[in-house]
């Protein structure tokens, strides 16, 4: 991260915590990011203030069929970055990112590694998508500033998706055995658009007025 000219850290209940004697070493000159990590016990929590979150990973799947390389999304990270906090979500080393996860996210990232072996750890992860983080800005990869709203946090477009995918079973538009099925592409649709507080307002709307209609419907 320091290498890249990245300094913010949260950890999410981490099993060493980042004043531990073996990470202090590890570190080595970036003990100063350690010093200032945060540390959260939920995933909601570490990215609640965000407008974007960026997961990654390197499974394929249904759900991260839409994962898009890191040099291709840089230049928009930057951008939101200037508009909000933005985050980029990695897993842990054994495992990565659930679906539970992703949930969280708003774009993906899959580094595009030979298919023979395209496990990465933790550490090679993070560097690359730094490092093109720092490319695009050094390359001028970022739009001007732009004079459009901030996005919308993502605890209010969790909030909202999840009252959308209640209004949206309550209609039978979901399969009630996998509503996921069809919120993750909500969730990769609105990733996209970068929703505003006011577009979260009318997805709220939308989400009482459908429950509204079917509750008037069985009457």
């Amino acid at each position: 991260m320091k290498n890249m000219g990245l300094r913010h850290l949260v950890l999410v209940a981490p099993r060493l915590q980042p004043h531990a004697r073996l990470a202090t070493a590890m570190a080595v000159h970036a003990r100063d990011i350690l010093s200032r990590a945060r540390t959260v016990p939920t995933l909601a929590e570490a990215v609640a203030d965000c407008g974007l979150v960026v997961g990654t990973t390197c499974r394929g799947g249904l759900y991260r069929a839409a994962a898009e390389w890191p040099e291709a999304l840089a230049p928009i990270v930057l951008e939101r970055a200037r508009q909000s906090v933005v985050a980029l979500l990695f897993g842990p080393e054994d495992h990565g990112l659930s679906n539970d996860d992703l949930k969280h996210c708003q774009r993906l990232i899959v580094i595009p590694t030979s298919a023979a072996y395209p496990s990465l750890n933790l550490s090679q992860a993070v560097l690359l998508c730094c490092y093109e983080l720092r490319r695009a800005l050094l390359a001028g990869g970022v739009a001007p500033a732009s004079s459009a709203p901030p996005p919308a946090a993502a605890a209010e477009i969790d909030f909202a998706l999840e009252r959308l995918k209640v209004a949206l079973l309550r209609i039978g538009f979901l399969h009630p055995q996998n509503p996921e099925h069809i919120m993750f592409a909500f969730r990769r649709i609105f990733g996209r658009a970068g929703l505003e507080k006011r577009d979260v307002r009318i997805l709220l709307g939308l989400a009482r007025q459908i429950e509204w209609y079917a509750r008037s419907s069985r009457q």
